[in-house]
Parts: structure tokens; sequence; C-alpha cells
């Protein structure tokens, strides 16, 4: 046991609006522990949406760089409007019509952009709005084909004036379409920079592709979002999606990335260049240092082609499949564990939605031949419990009743566990909160909170998430006595706080709470993908930084315990406020700790005890602590996230607002006051 011990400096009372506070007391127990903490469950989710994955993690500087849209003088009716989507474009150089649309003769996809020339006149295309920086080089190549009587170059330009461009000269061109390596160097920083490829002389020439990246990329990716994003040792990455991979054909995304095929994505209504595909993804989590998740397209495709996927991924390079990966540089297989089945079709935005009950035959049959390529390999079925159905309105769409009732047509967890139990490893959920928002079930839809919602009820939400499925597991586990002989964990891949300013401070105390929960329940959440992994950067074209977000889960990874304590306190929370169902569970989430949130745990060796401690209220809070079971040496540390403001930040490029302050201790203590909205982790070695 401990004895009473102090920190060596204390922390003054923040009262805010005269609000007072009393003693909390929690009672680390090491004797009761829980299942060990799944280093997967601080694992990412990234999607092909937006620019998360095309701009944000790909160094590509070039948007269209196969020319799906007709160059046109103005964007094209079909570009998605300005916003989330918004793409930058081609424009001649030149008459518009010196540049024409072949379909005749196309290096990729529909169309290829032929320029006719005539001669000294310069003829052409560019594209503006690309992010440069003084003293760095660019790289890339142009796929041209052409007369011989055509001279072509591709130069970068920074500014106006004649010595801020840097040109390259093409060789001679042929018929057929041949690579030809760029390089630039920059002497100024620019966000509006410009690449322009002209012609002069004779004939014409075609643009098959072209590709602009600084020469610094890892691979192919943006060598400052990996060193970020590495920091975070996040375990696991689920990948392509989301709803994009519903409409997903994985073959376009293999061989030559300028021969792959530019297509529509019907997810989102946008383009997708395919640049970015399987061999792309796993180079990503083999760079930082994490396992692979893919999902398969069980909306519109099919059992076969997601066991080819499975073979190309797994498959010796003796099989055909497996062949074809080596063919594609890759001979050794990747040998990825987690197969995820499908996305969300239980939603009516989902591309191949269906039934329930036709839904159950299809998971089965996706399983069945999945595994018979790879027996070893661990399914993820798709789920959604009924706070996710009752959210969504979906049990309204199938059974006119905001709240599904138990293993009925809306249940699609219950469901799956039902008739699928033997072709899963686990159950995806997901789950969103939504900024001042919460799901009235009387009628039937979301509604704002009022104005003075207490911080902490807005703090806990995410976390009365995770504790809402835990609560309908214990329902499942009632129901179903082949899930109790055979228990499925929960695969949480996505989740997030939505609708909330980037980069501000305020979610990490809701996310650290959500940990907390998650953690007590250890032996249900084994696996969990954050949406998105991208939305824990603060970044811009040319520069990336953790936010408080991301700093919150690299402190967590790096420092809190993996295997749980029991956590029990004097100060319960407090009943719910709202009907149970949807975002309210029956009791709200929490240690018995109110206003505090303490979670504990030991590390794997027992050698190190971790106390985690969130103040998710404005004012300062005493908390006593006390142990059994375990007796600590005094020395070791502590890490806090206490910044001035909830709405702080950190924004690259400017001095941060936030930051994890590091101390070390002489004591445990057994009585501290934790800061205003303040994430706190506690470490102590422990006497063998």
């Amino acid at each position: 046991m401990s004895k009473r011990i102090t920190l060596p400096f204390l922390f003054a009372a923040a009262i805010v609006a005269g609000a007072q506070t009393q003693p909390v007391t929690a009672t680390i127990d090491a004797t009761q522990t829980g299942a060990p903490i799944s280093k997967y469950v601080y694992g990412q989710f990234i999607e092909h949406i937006g620019g998360i994955i095309n701009n944000g993690i790909w160094a590509e500087m070039l948007d269209d760089r196969k020319f799906y849209y007709p160059i046109t003088s103005q964007a094209p009716a079909s570009a998605p409007a300005p916003g989330r989507f918004s793409l930058r474009h081609w424009i001649p150089i030149g008459p518009v019509e010196s540049v024409v649309m072949d379909t005749n003769h196309p290096f990729v996809g529909e169309h290829t952009p032929l320029v006719k020339l005539v001669g000294v006149s310069p003829r052409g295309i560019q594209q503006a709005g690309l992010a440069v920086r003084k003293g760095k080089s660019y790289t890339g190549r142009i796929v041209l084909a052409g007369d011989a009587g055509a001279k072509v170059a591709v130069a970068l330009v920074w500014g106006p004036n004649a010595n801020e461009r840097q040109s390259v000269t093409v060789g001679k061109l042929h018929g057929a379409y041949r690579k030809f390596p760029l390089k630039f160097t920059t002497d100024a920083d620019n966000d509006n920079a410009r690449l322009e490829i002209t012609g002069t002389g004779k004939g014409a020439f075609h643009i098959g592709a072209v590709s602009l990246m600084p020469a610094d990329n890892v691979q192919g990716f943006r060598r400052e979002v990996i060193a970020a994003l590495k920091q975070l040792r996040s375990g696991v990455y689920r990948f392509p999606g989301g709803n994009y991979v519903s409409g997903y054909e994985w073959r376009d995304t293999i061989g030559d990335p300028d021969k792959r095929p530019p297509r529509w994505d019907y997810a989102w209504n946008v383009m997708q260049p395919n640049d970015v595909g399987i061999d792309e993804f796993m180079t990503f989590c083999k760079l930082l240092d994490v396992e692979p998740s893919l999902t398969v397209n069980s909306g519109f495709g099919d059992a076969q082609s997601a066991a080819h996927e499975v073979a190309y991924c797994n498959g010796p390079k003796t099989s055909t499949m497996g062949k074809l990966r080596a063919e594609n540089g890759h001979p050794q297989p990747y040998g990825v564990k987690f197969w995820g089945v499908g996305n969300e079709m239980w939603g009516e935005w989902q591309l191949g939605v269906m039934p329930l009950k036709q839904y159950e035959i299809k998971h089965n049959l996706f399983a069945q031949a999945m595994r018979h390529v790879d027996p070893t390999i661990k399914l993820i079925a798709c789920g959604a419990m009924p706070d996710a159905m009752t959210g969504s309105k979906q049990a309204k769409r199938i059974t006119g009743k905001v709240v599904p009732e138990y293993l009925g047509p809306a249940d699609w967890t219950g469901g799956l566990f039902a008739h699928c139990l033997d072709n899963m490893d686990y159950v995806s959920e997901h789950f969103y909160t939504y900024n001042n928002q919460h799901f009235d079930l009387e009628k039937g839809e979301s509604v704002n909170v009022p104005t003075n919602e207490p911080l902490v009820d807005w703090e806990r939400r995410p976390a009365n998430m995770m504790r809402a499925k835990y609560e309908h597991y214990q329902e499942y586990l009632k129901l179903i006595p082949a899930l109790r002989a055979r228990p499925v964990p929960i695969s949480l891949d996505e989740w997030a706080y939505s609708r909330i300013p980037p980069n501000s401070y305020k979610v990490v105390p809701a996310y650290a709470w959500a940990f907390d929960e998650m953690f007590r329940h250890s032996d249900l959440y084994q696996m969990a993908g954050f949406t998105f992994a991208t939305s824990l950067l603060s970044a811009n074209r040319t520069e990336a930084v953790l936010n408080p977000a991301g700093l919150l889960f690299k402190m967590y990874r790096d420092h809190y315990g993996t295997i749980p304590v029991t956590v029990t306190g004097n100060s319960p929370q407090p009943p719910p406020k709202y009907p149970v169902g949807a975002d309210q569970p029956a009791v709200n989430a929490g240690s018995d700790t109110f206003p505090l949130d303490v979670a504990a745990a030991l590390s794997n060796d027992r050698k190190t005890l971790t106390v985690a401690v969130v103040n998710p209220t404005e004012s300062a809070q005493h908390l006593n602590l006390s142990f059994k079971g375990v007796e600590l040496t005094g020395k070791g540390h502590l890490w806090r996230m206490a910044p001035s403001s909830i709405n702080a930040s950190i924004v690259v490029g400017q001095k941060p607002e936030v930051q994890v302050e590091a101390q070390g201790l002489d004591n445990m203590p057994d009585t501290a006051t934790i800061p205003p909205i303040s994430v706190n982790i506690y470490e102590s070695a422990v006497v063998r």
C-alpha cells in the first residue's frame, strides 16, 4: 500500500463563476484486472473522401493528372462545385480549339488531350494553384506521344518574371507513348505556382499523363505527414472505406499508376485518380509500422472479386494472383490479417444496400470465399447496433419504428450474430457524435441541445456512445446462446466527434473520456479506427503537425498502461437526462468519481501503474487517491494537457497553444488538484 504523499508542486485551484468543488475519492484496485488493452484500439481510418488521401497523405501536387475531365477555359460542368471536393483544373494555353480530347488514341481512360501546333506560338495546357517552397526540389514525369516536328517543354512557374520559372525540354517524340523525367528547383515561396506544358513546331502531340511531387517524398507519400502520423503508433489502419468501398474496383488500383484509369466515385460524386491503391496502402502501413485492415466491396462487389483481392495480397507468387502482385513489383505476400466485409450495408446511402436477411446470405458467401483463399484471416462483419440504427433513422426506414427491436429486421448486428456468427471474428460498429446535438427519440431526429448545456455533458457524449454499445452487447449475450459460447469483439472502425472547429482543444477531454470508457470494456473493444487519421493533424499543403487531438492520442498510446484495473469512487455519475436510446445509454459513461473520470492500468510487465484523470469541467477539482493490491515506489511521472482556454488550438506555422507537459514525480499523489479542462496521466513504478 502507498503511504500518504504529496506532489512536488501544487496547482492553483481555478474557480469559474464562483463554482465550488468537493474532494472526490478514487480507489485503484490492482487485484481486479481486465482484458489487455489492444494496441489496435488506437487505430485509424482513411478513405478517399475529399483530399484526405489524394492530397492529405499522398505527395501528388497535380489534380486530374490523367485528364478525366475535358480541357476547357472553364471548369467542366460535371466537375464538383467549389468546396470540400473541388479540384484544380487544366486550362488551354493559346486558343481553346488548339486542345482537343482524343477518344481514338487515349493513353488511359476515355480520352487524352491532343495539342495542335502552329509554329513558334506556344500551344498547350497549364494548371495553377500549386504550392512550392524556396530552395525545394520537385520531381515528376510526363507521358507524351507526338509528331517528330513537335518540340515540347514543361515549365514550373512561381512568379511573373522570366527568371521565376524553370523549364525542362523534352526529348524527341514518337508515335508511341513514352515517359520523360521532370525535375525543378524553385527559389521562392508561392502558393499559386503553375505547371505549363507547351509545344511549338509542326504537327501535334498527346499528353498521356503527368505527375509532380516534392523530391523529398517518401515512396510517394508526403514526408511531413508520414513523420507526424508515425508518432501516433496507431497499431492498425483501415482502408479504403467507408462509403467509397461499395463502388470500389480494387483491380483499377494496381499496376502502373499512370495506366490506372481515373473513375467516377459514386459515393462522393467526385473523380478518383486511383493513384493510391492496394500496393501503395501496404507501403504506407509499412512506413508507419502498423497493421493494414482492408475492407472489401460487398456493395456493388461480389464474393469472387473479394476472394481474388485476398489472393492478390496474401497468395504466394506462384499463384495466379500472387504472380500478378509480383509482376507489379511486390513478390512477397503482404499477409494481410484483418479483412472487413463491406461498409455500413445497413444504410440507404450505401451502394448495393439490401434487406438484412439478404445481406446475411451475402456476408456468408463473402466469408466462405475469402477464407477458402486464406483460412488464417480475421473477418470483420459490418454491423449496426440499435443505437446506430436509431440515430441514422434506418430503423424507421425499415420498420416504421424509431428504435429497432432486438433481433428484428432493423437490428443489423443482432442479425449477423444470429445467422453469421461462424463467419466473423469481429463486428464492425460506427458512431459519430455531433456538436451541440443529441437524438430526440420522441421527434425521431437530432435536435440542438440547450445553449446552457454543462460542458461535462458535451464532453461525455462520445464516451456515452461507447457505453451504449456495451449495453446492447449485454442484451445480445442474453438472447444468443451461441454468442456466449463464442464472443465476438467490436471493431469500432469509425468514430469521431463531428462538426467541431478543426484543431481545437475542446474535443481532447471528450476523446480521453472515450478512451477510458473503451478500456473499461477492453474485452469487448479490441480494435478501432478513428475518423480520420488526418483529423489528428494540423496541415497545409507543405507542412503537418499533430493537433491537440493528435497529441492526446500520442499521450495515451505512449504512456497509458495495457492491463486495466478497477477504479471505484464516492461520487457516481449523474443519471441520464434524456430517455434511454440512440445516443443515451441506460447508465451514463464514466467512473464513480463525478465530475472527474478516472481510469487506471498496469503495464504489460506489471512493473508500472498508470492513472488517467480527465477533468471535463471549467473548475479545478480535488482528488483523493488510494490504492489496493499494489505497492508503489514513489518515483514516477505526470503527463498533462491543460491549456488556459478550451478553445486553444494548434495551427501549423503558428505557435502552438496546446502542449503535453511532462513532470517528474517524487511520489504518486494521494491528493491532487486537477486543473480545469485537463487530461492527466500519472505513472509510478510498482514494488514487486
